[in-house]
């Protein structure tokens, strides 16, 4: 078996020791290692290369968008599964366009952050329902800096953001769907791909 290589931002001091022992103890994962903040992320990456990166949002110095920004610039390859404790429309939008991989919230259990490590390494897409809402909103044209129509949803990921909403599983979504649990992976990658080329914020972001 392949060993997956974590790496871990996040500042507060306990909860990075925690995550560290969490990942250690999963078979197939390691945390090679964790950081404070994204102040010296180039260099960190290129010293340990990690197939993962783990990233709190909320950091002092140079926060976890930042982060993102520099590693999408930097190292295209590397997953990065973005984690903060407040469900924030504004930051979960800016993390989705910077280019995140996946999106969970801090209160996800062990077993869930654990699986959603995995899952966005073979190419899966967590998602919580806080940004599935989010996603729905900028769909409906309700996000003051996104055209209508600007995403192209199928039908099909609509439906499947709409019960993400609800607090359905990924497990729940595909028997309501009467589809596999790799599909419903895939069709939430595309609305990952389809919120990083189309977003009117990303190609702002990108002129600079």
């Amino acid at each position: 078996m392949e060993i997956i290589k974590v790496a871990v931002f996040e500042d507060n001091k306990p909860r990075r020791e925690l995550l560290q022992l969490l990942i250690n103890t999963c078979e197939g994962l390691t945390c090679i290692a964790s950081f404070e903040d994204c102040r010296n992320i180039v260099k960190h990456l290129t010293v340990y290369t990690p197939d993962v990166v783990l990233m709190d949002i909320d950091m002092p110095n140079v926060n976890g968008i930042e982060g993102l920004h520099l590693i999408r610039k930097h190292f295209p390859s590397v997953k990065v599964l973005m984690q903060t404790i407040f469900e924030d429309d504004e930051k979960i939008f800016e993390a989705i366009v910077a280019g995140a991989d996946g999106y969970i919230l801090k209160k996800t259990p062990p077993a869930k952050l654990l699986e959603s490590i995995s899952d966005v390494m073979q190419g899966g897409a967590p998602m919580t329902s806080s940004i599935a809402r989010q996603v729905l909103l900028l769909f409906n044209n309700k996000h003051q800096k996104v055209e209508k129509n600007n995403f192209n949803l199928t039908t099909r990921e609509v439906e499947i953001l709409t019960y993400l909403v609800q607090g359905f599983s990924y497990k729940m979504i595909a028997s309501k769907c009467n589809v596999s649990y790799p599909t419903v992976n895939t069709h939430i990658s595309h609305i990952y791909e389809k919120l990083h080329v189309n977003s009117g914020t990303e190609a702002v972001a990108k002129s600079h």
